[in-house]
């Protein structure tokens, strides 16, 4: 699992044709988001019960963070 993606990172999986069938609209949404001035979209597994509570109030989250290019990572993965 991916926690953090830039819009570019997010980009590239999709043109390298690592993002298919139901993930590339809601990939797509994302980064449409935000180039449209959204700060952050997180992408969550609904039939995890509480997903939005672990993905807030957890270290690394459970889903993937789609942020800005220029913006801060919370999460590093070094």
């Amino acid at each position: 699992m991916i926690s953090e993606l830039t819009v570019s990172e997010a980009n590239k999986l999709i043109s390298d044709g690592y993002i298919g069938g139901g993930m590339l609209p809601k990939l797509n949404n994302c980064i449409n988001a935000i180039e449209k001035g959204v700060s952050r979209v997180h992408i969550l597994d609904g039939r995890i019960a509480h997903c939005l509570l672990l993905e807030i109030f957890t270290n690394k989250g459970i889903g993937t963070a789609i942020l800005k290019d220029e913006d801060q990572r919370f999460y590093s993965e070094v």
